[in-house]
């Protein structure tokens, strides 16, 4: 891995401003219907982590990041497919497997945290490992965002090929991004050129 938290190449999965949950499902994207993985290797993951973490509660220190190892990555990879299957089944409106839910509890309860005054304000302490703290977090959040009102603006993406998750900020929305929709917008017209009844 580099030795600057900087250099890192974030491996291509984006950041489009969703819920932390929502992001760290999104690290599984697809390029024009192709799967790719934005967390492949530790480096990506690090790289991942530096660019969220100012959204982070408690952001690991650069020291850290930079050590991100297999080990860290095994347990992201396994936290993603958690939230990946627990907001299907939100979308989906059905009861998700009773292991998903233990697994996301368990890296949940694996960075029990507190709020310290540190005057004139406060800072969250936790004596976890500073990755499994940011996994804490991100399985927090999840529940956050699972049990909160953001819930029924869950949404996936209608573009074409696209298999992200967004939490929907307008009534009219429907795909994660702009780009998405573009896409969308491009295929319906070449659909109904090539057949005018098709789409009504």
């Amino acid at each position: 891995m580099s030795t600057r938290i900087a250099d890192l190449d974030p491996g291509g999965a984006p950041l489009l401003g969703e819920p932390l949950p929502v992001e760290l499902a999104n690290t599984r994207y697809a390029v024009r219907g192709t799967p790719h993985e934005g967390l492949a290797e530790p480096a990506h993951l690090a790289a991942w982590l530096r660019d969220i973490a100012p959204r982070l509660g408690n952001p690991p220190s650069e020291a850290a990041l930079l050590a991100v190892d297999a080990h860290d990555l095994a347990r992201a990879l396994d936290l993603r497919d958690c939230v990946g299957a627990l907001l299907t089944a939100a979308l989906t409106d059905t009861v998700p497997a009773a292991d998903t839910v233990e697994r996301l509890n368990t890296y949940t309860r694996a960075a029990p945290r507190w709020r310290e005054l540190t005057w004139p304000t406060a800072v969250t302490r936790t004596e976890a490992d500073p990755i499994t703290a940011v996994l804490a977090e991100l399985a927090g959040a999840t529940v956050d965002l699972l049990t909160g009102p953001d819930r029924t603006e869950l949404r996936a993406c209608h573009g074409p090929g696209c298999i992200l998750h967004f939490v929907r900020n307008n009534p009219r929305r429907e795909w994660c991004s702009a780009g998405c929709g573009n896409r969308a917008r491009v295929a319906r017209h070449y659909r109904r050129s090539k057949n005018p009844s098709a789409d009504g």
